[in-house]
């Protein structure tokens, strides 16, 4: 079934490109791809589209990237490339004009914490290297400007005095202890010093050293001062010039450091070369120090992590509802323990302290005062130091272990460099403060920011770098996260568009940038916003690719391709390659027909009405300002807003934790909220359906997350020759030894190590890649074994089980959810985020009605869905809420709000212009809500 090529290689009716416009892939065969031949126009954004599983990203990342990558890899030297990850040649004739290839993918490329978006931006390196540049320190004892004396310096003192002056140059008589006076200038004498300066009641007067040597036992008073220059102050020449800087350089190689300029017998001019005030000695900035990275600049306590494990106050206080009278207080229950409590209520009258205020409503001092104490009672602090000294007793070791945690480290207060990098400062802020910004009053400061001449050149090209990639962030709609955020608590979203900044801050010019769905988890509001970037990068001369379903970003492109007509062995071809106008007309085109309005997403005619809801009281998490919440049951509920505007916090951080709590459950630490109240006895459950990954193994798949594998089993094991034979169920897995072939281990394939070139897949001689034992694949079932079995499409398979009930039901939900053309035996590794949610959808949908009444969370569901597949998504949810059961929808996209039975919308903006709940109720009443985004767009 190969697609015409014709059609592809011609861009437009009137415009033929020759094909060093163009990158023209031909005869593609990845994964469903069906010999595939397309041209790409180059310095174009091309959209690439097409319902799920249509082999978008089979065409781009797993054909065109991989291509480009393993020819770059290719250039290299033998020896270098084995150090390389070894890629795999993609099954392609071959890919004419090819540029060098960059992939910014979905997913959250780093796991560990030390990686923040300041570093994952290269922002902080930029901000570490204008604090080692330009960066003032200042003294925390004074709060002086520290500075190191240069000898220019005293020269330019010397030559500025007016003429006439007497000027002395001096540094300290220093005694040692291991040598006498005697001693001490005989050494003077010998490195050619002649005289010495005293002062006495403020007189100074000068002793020549050889009269001194003369005497028996030499005795100086305290101030004694080595003379090193005598001069009078005029108008200097060249020599002159040469001849002070001479006896500074002296003075401070004598006196290792110091220099002192006395004028006219008065006070003396202290010069220091040494970076010191106020007798501290100081760190000279240089990048590293600024580094948590790196052992020279990070805080010593914590390591640069930022946390540390202490005393969590979290577990302290658990419930910051109660006051100190109702017990808020953990460690201070009980008879023994409860001296402290008793203490602190006995005192509180002697200092206003309000004991039957809620802890959530103590003012910042009063909280503070819980854990310093005063000296009227004993605060945390000392309790715990107390419950310390006592760790050899086991009840106090029980007692620590009861509230240790991860808390903020104490050194650093977060910061996670050591104290001596905070004391130097650009414009009077330290690296700590600018991080903890967002990155929108971050851009403001640097564009208010005042340097002086010198500092303005040497900092301009750093600052013109941070200019851009803050710039950038702003743009691609992050204006509500800080540098210090930790990378692996961003969203998928989130973390592309972060790398997307990174790739427009290095310039890149003709190369190739592959996207994968970037407007994923950003509101219709900041996807014009994302558009314009990747604009900017297609003007540098740059090819942009990008996977992706929005209807925004299609109308914005110079080209789209159109992948289908279906999904999995249903699509694989090219329908389209044209601009936005053809694509309307284009009769084949399943997108076509939705963008042109002939197919729809068409709201519910009625909405359903709820009796019952679950409330959450005074949510104060990050950003939400101290906002009460409805989530009625039964219903299809949206959570709608901006990002950052604190759904996830909402949902994710306060909603879900405190029912899984309140179950029993494990759960993460619970956000801040004072109560969760309402139907929360109706709930027997609560599923978050996330977009992680199903299996991590090449053996999981569909059929075995569902549990439908087992009732295959069951069926092929009933068969009369398996009776024969003494099959059980066990035979037929590829999981366990018995049925499945010895050689491959149910794999299929064996992969021989080629070192540095890319691994060689074979399919596995002794089964020919049918996983199983030829005894085993002799049994079938309406004449199809096992392996027959797994090749099918879950389409086909239902047609094929017809007569099995028990098979078609454990089934028929992922043909529910739109994965009809996933096959039975596929690698979980190779489904998309959405796939994979929608296979934990299904396996919902499969346990039928006995479940009892569930709450399903799902976070952005419609991430990698086409307009059709979102269409098959609605269905399943009304399915979920026919049985019963409740669900609630974190989303942006405008069909899905439109389809709800109750929205709640959060902003106004992202960050902490955000947090307030907008509007909750009915998606008709939402347009006329003035300051929501989502309502305008509605």
């Amino acid at each position: 079934m190969a697609t015409k090529v014709k059609k592809t290689e011609t861009i437009t009716d009137d415009q033929s490109v020759s094909t060093q416009d163009q990158i023209f892939i031909k005869g593609a065969r990845v994964h469903n791809l069906k010999n595939v031949s397309v041209g790409i126009p180059r310095s174009k954004l091309v959209v690439v589209t097409g319902v799920s599983g249509s082999g978008k990203s089979s065409l781009t990342m797993d054909t065109l990237y991989a291509e480009g990558q393993r020819r770059y890899a290719e250039s290299l030297s033998a020896y270098a490339r084995q150090f390389l990850m070894r890629m795999n040649k993609p099954d392609v004739d071959y890919i004419k004009g090819i540029c060098p290839a960059i992939a910014i993918e979905q997913k959250v490329i780093t796991r560990t914490p030390r990686s923040t978006v300041g570093s994952m931006t290269e922002i902080y390196d930029y901000l570490r290297l204008l604090f080692a540049r330009v960066g003032k320190t200042y003294s925390p004892i004074s709060g002086q400007l520290v500075k190191k004396h240069e000898v220019s310096d005293v020269v330019d003192y010397i030559k500025k005095l007016p003429s006439g002056s007497k000027i002395q140059l001096l540094v300290t008589f220093r005694r040692h202890e291991k040598r006498d006076v005697k001693e001490e200038l005989q050494i003077l004498m010998q490195k050619g010093f002649s005289r010495l300066y005293v002062k006495e009641k403020g007189n100074g007067s000068l002793l020549r050293i050889e009269e001194l040597l003369e005497e028996k036992k030499p005795s100086l008073p305290k101030e004694a001062y080595l003379l090193v220059d005598r001069l009078v102050a005029k108008e200097f020449d060249e020599d002159d010039l040469h001849r002070i800087a001479d006896s500074v350089q002296t003075a401070f190689y004598e006196s290792e450091g110091d220099c002192l300029v006395e004028v006219d017998g008065g006070d003396m001019k202290h010069f220091s070369n040494r970076f010191e005030l106020d007798g501290m000695q100081f760190e000279e900035p240089v990048p590293n120090l600024f580094s948590f990275n790196n052992p020279y600049g990070a805080c010593p306590v914590c390591e640069g992590f930022g946390q540390v494990l202490g005393v969590d106050a979290d577990l302290v206080i658990p419930d910051k509802r109660l006051s100190v009278f109702e017990n808020a207080i953990a460690p201070w229950r009980g008879e023994k323990m409860g001296e402290y409590k008793e203490a602190l209520i006995k005192a509180s009258r002697k200092f206003n302290f309000p004991i039957h205020k809620p802890i959530v409503d103590l003012t910042d001092e009063q909280y503070q005062l819980l854990w310093t104490g005063n000296e009227h009672f004993y605060g945390l602090n000392e309790f715990f130091k107390m419950v310390e000294q006592n760790l050899y007793k086991v009840q106090y070791r029980v007692l620590q272990s009861r509230y240790r945690g991860r808390t903020i480290c104490p050194e650093c207060g977060g910061g996670r460099l050591r104290k001596e990098a905070l004391y130097i400062k650009v414009a009077d802020v330290n690296i700590a403060q600018l991080v903890d910004m967002p990155v929108g009053n971050l851009y403001q400061w640097f564009q208010e920011l005042q340097l002086n001449e010198y500092d303005q050149q040497v900092a301009k090209r750093i600052l013109l770098e941070i200019d851009h990639r803050l710039k950038t962030l702003l743009d691609v709609g992050l204006t509500y996260l800080t540098l210090n955020r930790v990378a692996n608590t961003l969203s998928g979203g989130e973390s592309q568009r972060i790398q997307l900044t990174r790739s427009l801050g290095s310039n890149l010019t003709n190369s190739m940038y592959i996207l994968d769905e970037p407007s994923i988890g950003l509101h219709a509001r900041d996807t014009h916003r994302l558009i314009g970037v990747l604009k900017e990068l297609r003007d540098l001369g740059n090819t942009v690719v990008v996977v992706e379903h929005d209807e925004m970003m299609m109308q914005e492109a110079d080209y789209i391709i159109d992948m289908g007509p279906l999904a999995s062995h249903l699509g694989g071809e090219v329908i389209f390659a044209g601009n936005y106008q053809q694509i309307l007309k284009d009769s084949k085109s399943l997108t076509g027909k939705y963008l042109s309005g002939q197919f729809s997403i068409e709201p519910p005619a009625k909405l359903r009405k709820w009796k019952k809801a679950i409330t959450l009281e005074g949510c104060r998490q990050h950003n939400l300002k101290n906002i009460n919440v409805d989530f009625p049951l039964q219903v299809l509920t949206v959570v709608s807003g901006v990002s950052g505007s604190g759904k996830t916090t909402l949902v994710k951080q306060i909603l879900y934790p405190a029912l899984m709590k309140l179950k029993g459950e494990f759960a993460e630490r619970v956000g801040q909220h004072r109560a969760l109240k309402g139907a929360v006895d109706d709930i027997t459950q609560i599923e978050m359906v996330d977009q992680n990954p199903i299996g991590k193994s090449s053996r999981s798949n569909p059929v075995t997350y569902i549990k439908a594998y087992d009732e295959i089993r069951d069926l092929y094991a009933k068969q009369q020759l398996s009776k024969m034979r003494g099959f059980q169920p066990k035979h037929f897995s590829f999981n366990v030894d018995g049925g499945r072939c010895d050689a491959c281990k149910g794999e299929g394939e064996v992969v021989v190590e080629m070192q540095f070139l890319a691994d060689v897949h074979l399919q596995c001689e002794t089964c020919g890649g049918r996983r199983f034992k030829e005894e085993v694949l002799e049994v079938t079932y309406k004449g199809k074994n096992i392996h027959d079995v797994l090749e099918m499409s879950v389409e086909e398979s239902l047609d094929f089980f017809k007569d099995e009930k028990d098979v078609t039901n454990k089934i028929r939900p992922l043909s529910d959810v739109g994965l009809g053309y996933v096959k039975l035996g596929q690698s979980s590794d190779t489904l998309s985020g959405g796939e994979a949610q929608r296979v934990k959808l299904a396996s919902f949908l499969g346990k039928g009605k006995a479940q009892g009444h569930i709450l399903f969370i799902f976070d952005e569901p419609t991430t990698g869905l086409h307009f059709h597949d979102i269409k098959k998504l609605l269905a399943s949810f009304n399915a979920l809420i026919d049985q019963g059961h409740s669900v609630l929808v974190i989303e942006h996209n405008i069909d899905v709000i439109r389809s709800a039975d109750w929205v709640i919308d959060l902003g106004p903006e992202g960050g902490a212009g955000g947090g307030e709940l907008l509007y909750a109720g009915l998606p008709e009443g939402l347009k006329a809500v003035e300051r929501s985004y989502t309502g305008k767009y509605l």
